[in-house]
Order: structure tokens, then C-alpha cells, then sequence
């Protein structure tokens, strides 16, 4: 927590925090366009902002993008925000600005888990490990352009458009999400109301990337492709952490987070 609050008190930090909570998924070249700062400067910027875990970032052929990860800054809004009143959080006026800006249309989370590339691959795509963790399972070959069917609560969903997009074996994974059907809404809680809006909006995607990090592996997990306002945005952001958590506990110490 130390390393979030350090990264918080340079201005020109929290500026690069605003430009991506704008728009995420941005360069280097394109965030030095809104700083009068020299791009070396930038650069370590967004290295502070990564070492403190609120930028991650994820490649796209040569460019590097950058995304804000909101799970640090929700971790201290919990702690402290919740504890003090506004006024008194003053000291924490760049991060309360953050926090009441535009919602982003993006989902970026980086862990570190002690495990190897292929283990986590396997876990990411072999359904004895998806289902003790997420409670899902895939039918699927994962060859780039296949078709996956998505089994949940004791339903499958199909549909020509869940698709693998991209599959680098132990390196990357991306594929679409699934389709919201009143199936899968009743196996898993979800009202009506929430259903029809999950129906009107544009199908999103997920992709994960593995790095090598010493004896660890770096995951990097950026879902989007979500509409302004997302209904399943909102979801999955709060899914995802719980998620990742169980993914990272059971490779790390064999079972699952409860």
C-alpha cells in the first residue's frame, strides 16, 4: 500500500491515472501527448504506476498498451474512504478525483502467481482445473478460429460467435464471452431485468498473457470491448478479482479459495 500512496503524490502521475481512466488501453506516444513531459519521464511514470500495481499493460503486435487497474485504488477506497469522511480525506484528493471520474469500458488485472507457464495454461484450458475455480467448464480444441461451448450451473451455451481469437500456448489466450442466454440467467441468480440489459449490449472479449517473472509467472488479464455503462462490465469487474484470486491459491497451494 505504501508503493500505491508513493505513486499518488506525483501530479504527473495521477495525470497519467486521468488520461487512461479516460481512455484505456493507450501507448507511450499517445499518453506523452497529453503531458508537457518528456517521454523518458513518462516512461518512468508508468513504471512507478506498474511496480505499484495501478497500471498494467498488454502488448498488441509492436505497441505496448496501457491499462488502469483499479483493484489497488478500490482496496484503499474500502480501508479508507469508507472510514473518514470526504473532508477529511483531503490528503487524498488525486485518488478521490480518480475515483468520481468517467467509469472506464475496460477490465485490466495483473498478478503474479508462483507456478510455470504451461501449469497456468493448463489451468486456464483444462476443465479439471477451470472448474474447481471458476465452476466453469469449455469444450473447445483452442485453436485460433474455434468454436467454444461455455457449461455453467448445469447449462451450456452455444453460439457461432464464442470464439477463440487468438491462442499462443503458454504465452496468450483471447476468446469472446459468452452469450447471456435466460438459461444461463436463471442457473446463476439473475434477474430480468439485469438479463434484458445483458441481451441489448455488445458482446465483449477476454485476453489473458503469460510472462515469465523470475520463478513466477506475470498473468495478465484485460477484458473489453464493453459498452459505455456495461451492465456486464460492472459484473465481471467484480468477479474477476475473486476469480483470479482462486486461480492464483490453487496453483500456488493446490486447492481453490472456498
Amino acid at each position: 500500500m505504501d508503493e500505491v500512496f508513493k505513486a499518488l503524490a506525483d501530479p504527473s502521475r495521477r495525470l497519467l491515472l486521468d488520461l487512461l481512466n479516460e481512455r484505456n488501453g493507450r501507448t507511450l506516444r499517445e499518453l506523452c501527448a497529453g503531458l508537457d513531459v518528456a517521454r523518458q519521464s513518462v516512461s518512468k511514470h508508468l513504471a512507478v504506476l506498474e511496480t505499484a500495481g495501478l497500471v498494467t499493460t498488454t502488448r498488441r503486435g509492436r505497441e505496448k498498451l496501457h491499462y488502469l487497474d483499479a483493484a489497488p485504488i478500490t482496496a484503499i477506497a474500502e480501508r479508507w474512504m469508507t472510514r473518514y469522511d470526504r473532508q477529511r480525506a483531503g490528503a487524498l484528493a488525486g485518488l478521490k478525483q480518480a475515483l468520481e471520474s468517467a467509469p472506464m469500458n475496460d477490465f485490466a488485472y495483473t498478478t503474479y502467481i508462483n507456478t510455470t507457464p504451461e501449469k497456468l495454461w493448463q489451468a486456464l484450458t483444462d476443465p479439471a482445473f477451470t472448474r474447481q475455480y471458476w465452476g466453469v467448464t469449455f469444450e473447445t480444441d483452442w485453436k485460433k478460429g474455434s468454436p467454444m461451448a461455455w457449461s455453467e450451473g448445469g447449462t451450456t451455451t452455444r453460439d457461432p460467435e464464442q470464439v477463440v481469437l487468438e491462442s499462443e500456448p503458454c504465452r496468450r489466450l483471447s476468446y469472446t464471452w459468452h452469450t447471456f442466454t435466460a438459461e444461463w440467467a436463471k442457473a446463476n441468480g439473475v434477474d430480468e431485468e439485469t438479463f434484458q440489459k445483458l441481451t441489448r449490449e455488445s458482446r465483449s472479449r477476454v485476453t489473458f498473457t503469460l510472462e515469465p517473472h523470475g520463478e513466477m509467472v506475470k498473468l495478465t488479464v484485460l477484458h473489453d470491448g464493453f459498452d459505455p455503462g456495461s451492465t456486464a462490465l460492472e459484473m465481471c469487474g467484480q468477479g474477476w478479482p475473486a476469480l483470479l484470486s482462486s486461480l492464483k491459491t490453487l496453483l500456488e497451494t493446490g486447492v481453490p479459495l472456498p
